[in-house]
C-alpha cells in the first residue's frame, strides 16, 4: 500500500529486506557467542561472582546507598535546571538586548564546555572559596556542574520549541490585547510544552547518567562508585558489578522515558478533547488595565 510518504516495496526490495535482516540477526548471534565464550574463558560467568547479587547485603552496603546519592545529585540538578533553562530559553527570545545578549552569551559559555570540566571547577571553587565540608563537595561539584551545562542546553529547547509554534498565535493574542509576557505565559509556553517534552526527557536522562562522572572521577558516592569496593569485597566480580548497576540506570532511564510518554500522551488529549471557549470577560481580564477588546465599549 502507498501513500504520499511511503511507496509499496516490490518483490525485488522486499527479498533484499529479507537477507539483510537474516544477516544481521545471524551477525549478532555470533557477536553474542563470542562474548559469552569469552566471558565463559575467563570465569567471569561462574555462579560465585554472581551469587552476592541475589543477598541483601550487597543492596544494603553498596547499591542502596549508592542509587540514593545518585538519584538525589540528578534530583538536586533536575529541579535546579529546568527553571533555570526555561527562564534563559525565555530570555534569548527577549526584545532587549540587555537581556537577550547576556543570557546568549550564558547559554553558548556552558554549552560549549564539557560537563566534567564544569564539575571539576565547581569542586575546586567549593574547595577554595567557600567552607562546604569535604565530605559534600563532590556532590555539589556534580550538581553545580549538571546544572550549568543542562540548564544551557534546556534554554536552547525551550527557545526552539516556543520558535516552532505558528507566528500567528502570538500575533492573534497581540491583537486582542495581549502583553508579551500574557502571550508567552498563556498562549506559548502551554503549547510549547508537549511539543519541547521528548527532548526535554533525553536531557533528564543525560542528568541522571552523567552523575556517573562523579562518581567516577569526583569521588562522589554514587552507584558508578559503589563498582570498586563492592567489587573487590566480592572477589574481583567486576563484570558482573558493572552489568548490575548497567541495569540499574537501564531501568531509571527507562522508567523516566515512559512515564515522559504517557504523560505526552495525557497532555494531547487534553488538547484534543477541550472545547472551552475563552470569552470576552476573560480576554478583557488578561488584558492590561484599561485596554479593551477592540469593538467592545
Amino acid at each position: 500500500m502507498s501513500s504520499v510518504l511511503y511507496d509499496a516495496q516490490g518483490p525485488k526490495a522486499k527479498r533484499r529486506n529479507v537477507v539483510i535482516s537474516v544477516v544481521f540477526v545471524a551477525v549478532l548471534a555470533a557477536v553474542l557467542w563470542w562474548m559469552y565464550d569469552m566471558l565463559d574463558e575467563k570465569g567471569q560467568l561462574e555462579w560465585v561472582l554472581w551469587k552476592p547479587f541475589f543477598h541483601a547485603e550487597a543492596w544494603s552496603t553498596y547499591l542502596w546507598p549508592g542509587l540514593l546519592n545518585t538519584l538525589k545529585a540528578a534530583a538536586l540538578s533536575m529541579i535546579i535546571a529546568l527553571p533555570l533553562g526555561a527562564f534563559l530559553g525565555i530570555a534569548r527570545l527577549s526584545d532587549h538586548a540587555w537581556v537577550r545578549v547576556p543570557a546568549g552569551v550564558v547559554v553558548e559559555f556552558f554549552r560549549a564546555i564539557p560537563v566534567l570540566v564544569l564539575m571539576i571547577f565547581g569542586l575546586a571553587l567549593f574547595s577554595e572559596y567557600t567552607n562546604v565540608s569535604t565530605d559534600d563537595r563532590p556532590l555539589y561539584a556534580v550538581v553545580t556542574g549538571l546544572v550549568l551545562y543542562n540548564a544551557s542546553v534546556l534554554a536552547e529547547i525551550v527557545r526552539a520549541g516556543i520558535l516552532s509554534l505558528p507566528r500567528g498565535q502570538a500575533e492573534a493574542a497581540s491583537a486582542i490585547g495581549l502583553r508579551k509576557n500574557q502571550v508567552m505565559r498563556f498562549i506559548l509556553l502551554p503549547q510549547a510544552v508537549t511539543a519541547m517534552l521528548p527532548a526535554i526527557v533525553s536531557q533528564l536522562v543525560v542528568i541522571v547518567k552523567d552523575t556517573a562522572l562523579g562518581g567516577a572521577v569526583l569521588t562522589f558516592p554514587d552507584l558508578m562508585a559503589s563498582v570498586s569496593p563492592m567489587s573487590s569485597y566480592y572477589g574481583a566480580n567486576t563484570i558482573a558489578s558493572f552489568t548490575v548497576v548497567a541495569l540499574i540506570y537501564i531501568a531509571l532511564n527507562f522508567s523516566l522515558t515512559t512515564f515522559a510518554s504517557w504523560l505526552e500522551r495525557r497532555l494531547r488529549q487534553a488538547k484534543k478533547s477541550t472545547g472551552a471557549v475563552v470569552g470576552a470577560d476573560t480576554v478583557e481580564e488578561l488584558s492590561t488595565p484599561g485596554e479593551h477588546v477592540e469593538g467592545q465599549k
